[in-house]
């Protein structure tokens, strides 16, 4: 029984992932569209006064990404792997995740964190 709930929690993870891989540049291309004005005849397009950045603003810090690979081989899947979005060890494809499924995923003994990147850390879920 815990073999096969198992099994489950893994394909529910991984599809999750492939729902997420698809929704993100779906939600990118449809963005939020403006609406084109009509031209006025005789009047030029220029660049609007006071657009550009704001002087002495700093936007926030961007969170950090996560990502999951996962290695196929001829003899089945290798045990998977959580990394920091930038991390320069990531092979293949890799999918990206959210913060609370990232930390949800290191919690299966068939998911590893990154020992380059050290995600766990990040997370607050390194045990060591």
């Amino acid at each position: 029984m815990d073999e096969q709930l198992a099994k489950t929690e893994t394909i529910a993870i991984y599809l999750r992932l492939q729902r997420d891989k698809v929704k993100m540049p779906l939600a990118r291309a449809e963005g939020p569209a403006e609406p084109e004005r009509p031209r006025q005849p005789g009047r030029r397009m220029g660049k609007v006064n006071g657009g550009g950045p704001l002087a002495g603003f700093t936007p926030p810090p961007m969170e950090t990404g996560y990502v999951v690979q996962q290695k196929r081989t001829p003899h089945g899947p290798e045990p998977a792997f959580i990394h920091l979005a930038d991390c320069s060890m990531i092979e293949g494809t890799p999918h990206q995740i959210r913060p609370d499924e990232a930390r949800a995923a290191l919690t299966d003994p068939n998911i590893e964190p990154c020992q380059f990147c050290r995600p766990d850390t990040e997370l607050g879920t390194d045990l060591a």
